[in-house]
């Protein structure tokens, strides 16, 4: 046994802590990047206003030298408006114009260095210099009309104006933040709360299907792949059932083949039982144990009758029937089979007539077609009593007709398609069939038939007759 308990976390909690914990870290780094970027911009942009100044004053300064006090002391005026400082320095870096509390020059060896190169300073915070608490400030550099250096002009700005704007910024996006958490947690809750009823309801459909409820259907649709299990779900479901119907019917089926053979196989039985035991016993007076021997001879072949039918039927449904398939007369075929059934015709006063065309070529196994139209033929037979059985074939496009009609008593509409099923007939076989047909036959007719690739079809009317039609396609 483990010595830790497995900790289990619903499946809800693991979709809202993913959720949310994306938006948090989302949102985490998107205000870092902004605050940093906003903070840069106010800086750049004071930068940028303190150089903008500087070169007006450094080209005014040029344009009118001689009036240097008094451009300084209006720059002065309008820069301390804007809390802004400004120094000018010459090449040995001694001050030399001051604006209103403009900073003594402090500048660093490489600080120095970039100016008399003629390039600019910008330092967006500094809280060592210039005896404020903290600065942003530009130095320019002052290059004559010779490319000289001469000096240089220092402005400064104090960095509370900027970071205050920044501490604004970042209190409108906390703010905006808040907000925003506050709205992702309700949508992530939601949809959280969606996915897993969507996924409850697949679960309780399953615990349905488990206890053998094979009518479930969830709801099912093609946005997501929740969606899509619950189609493969729903059809899952439906070939389940559909298993089920086929495996209850089979069973039935397999009911009713039992009874049916039990029954058909205890009549020959019990009659050659009884025999034997007559001869055995000498019950049966010696002119009648001829007679007695026929009779179990004849039980016996209806024995092994229903056996090599029951055989026979099986071998077709497993596909275990090789078929030779030749080119045979027709004509020619429906006369034999004429002239084998002729006897059991004449004992029912029934005639058999052949029609068909000396040219008319059918393509199928010999043996098989006959025992197709031998089992059609004999069931007319049975059915019919002082009548008519035609024989016909006919040639279509692309196919071969064969049709077996007869004059019999005809079959009930709604019983047509039960007639193809095995064992179908053995009712009629136990009351009225003088023959002891099994009920088989029929049903490997159809499946020879389908061997074939042909097609059988039946009409009937009650006490009008029936006609059997096979198609095989050439």
């Amino acid at each position: 046994m483990s010595r830790f308990k497995q900790i289990r976390i619903k499946y809800f909690s693991q979709q809202f802590i993913s959720h949310i914990s994306i938006i948090i870290v989302a949102f985490l780094v998107l205000s870092l990047l902004f605050a940093h970027y906003v903070g840069n911009l106010v800086y750049e942009n004071k930068a940028e206003e303190l150089i903008s100044y500087g070169e007006d004053i450094l080209s005014d300064i040029e344009r009118n030298p001689i009036a240097m006090d008094q451009i300084i002391n209006q720059y002065s005026n309008v820069l301390r408006s804007r809390k802004i400082s400004f120094s000018m320095f010459d090449q040995e870096a001694h001050l030399y114009a001051v604006g209103r509390g403009g900073p003594a020059i402090e500048l660093k060896p490489s600080e120095w260095e970039k100016i008399t190169n003629g390039q600019t300073i910008i330092v967006q915070s500094d809280y060592k210099r210039f005896d404020q608490d903290g600065v942003t400030f530009v130095v320019l550099p002052y290059i004559d009309s010779r490319d000289r250096f001469v000096g240089g002009i220092l402005l400064t700005s104090p960095i509370s104006g900027s970071s205050a704007m920044i501490r604004q910024v970042n209190q409108f996006l906390i703010y905006t933040i808040l907000i925003a958490l506050g709205v992702s947690f309700l949508l992530s809750w939601l949809l959280s709360k969606i996915h897993v009823n969507r996924i409850k309801k697949l679960r309780e459909a399953t615990s349905l299907v488990s206890a053998g409820d094979y009518h479930v259907h969830v709801p099912s649709s093609n946005f997501d792949e929740i969606g899509e299990l619950a189609n493969d779900f729903n059809h899952m479901v439906k070939k389940l059932n559909h298993s089920m119907e086929e495996i209850s019917a089979l069973e039935n089926r397999r009911r009713q083949f039992m009874a049916d053979v039990s029954h058909e196989m205890r009549t020959p039985l019990t009659t050659i039982s009884g025999v034997i035991e007559g001869l055995k016993n000498d019950m049966i007076p010696e002119e009648d144990k001829e007679r007695g021997i026929n009779l179990v001879s004849q039980e016996a072949k209806r024995l092994i009758r229903l056996v090599n039918e029951n055989l026979d039927y099986e071998k077709i449904r497993s596909n275990q029937i090789q078929l030779f398939r030749e080119d045979i007369q027709l004509l020619e075929l429906l006369e034999i089979i004429q002239e084998q059934l002729s006897v059991q015709a004449d004992e029912k006063n029934v005639e058999i007539i052949v029609e068909a065309d000396e040219e008319i070529i059918v393509n199928a196994d010999y043996d098989r077609l006959v025992q197709i139209l031998i089992n059609i033929t004999k069931n007319s037979i049975q059915f019919t009593s002082d009548g008519t059985i035609w024989l016909r074939g006919r040639k279509e496009q692309n196919a071969t007709i064969i049709e077996v009609e007869d004059t019999g008593i005809g079959i009930d509409p709604s019983e047509v398609e039960k007639i193809w099923r095995r064992f179908y007939k053995a009712e009629i076989s136990r009351t009225s069939n003088p023959y002891g047909a099994f009920g088989l036959g029929l049903s490997i007719v159809k499946q020879l038939v389908l061997l074939h690739n042909g097609e059988i079809e039946v009409e009937s009317e009650k006490g009008k007759g029936t006609k059997f039609t096979i198609t095989f396609k050439q």
